[in-house]
């Protein structure tokens, strides 16, 4: 039962729904110069409910040593922190004011859902 989806439409009359690119990272390639160079699978139109971290979500990460701009994110489906492990994970949110967001970790991982704690990246 996906419990996210049944309460979003609820949530969404106080914080809106915003529509994001997720650029899912599919691992790398190899440059030509041999560096490695990370690969993504670009998708469109994503609905995130992006929230502020909750005193436990703070907690979680606060192991990580992560400087700057957090938020939470609620969205349908899997999305994956960096996971050096088996070379995979480190996917961004775009959002449509142009803002960037690294998933740097998994808060929960549901069948149907997932909540990710990121943070903000400089802009190019």
């Amino acid at each position: 039962m996906n419990l996210h989806q049944i309460v979003s439409g609820a949530i969404g009359t106080v914080n809106p729904l915003v529509y994001a690119t997720l650029r899912m990272s599919t691992g790398y390639t190899v440059g030509q110069d041999g560096t490695p160079e990370p690969a993504y699978a670009d998708y469109h139109g994503i609905p995130a409910q992006i929230q502020a971290l909750t005193y436990s979500d703070l907690q979680k990460i606060s192991g990580l040593n992560i400087q700057g701009t957090r938020r939470a994110i609620y969205v349908n489906g899997k999305v994956e922190g960096l996971d050096r492990n088996s070379i995979k994970g480190g996917d961004l949110f775009t959002f449509p004011d142009g803002t960037m967001w690294l998933v740097a970790m998994v808060l929960e991982a549901w069948p149907d859902w997932t909540k990710v704690a990121v943070t903000q990246q400089v802009s190019t």
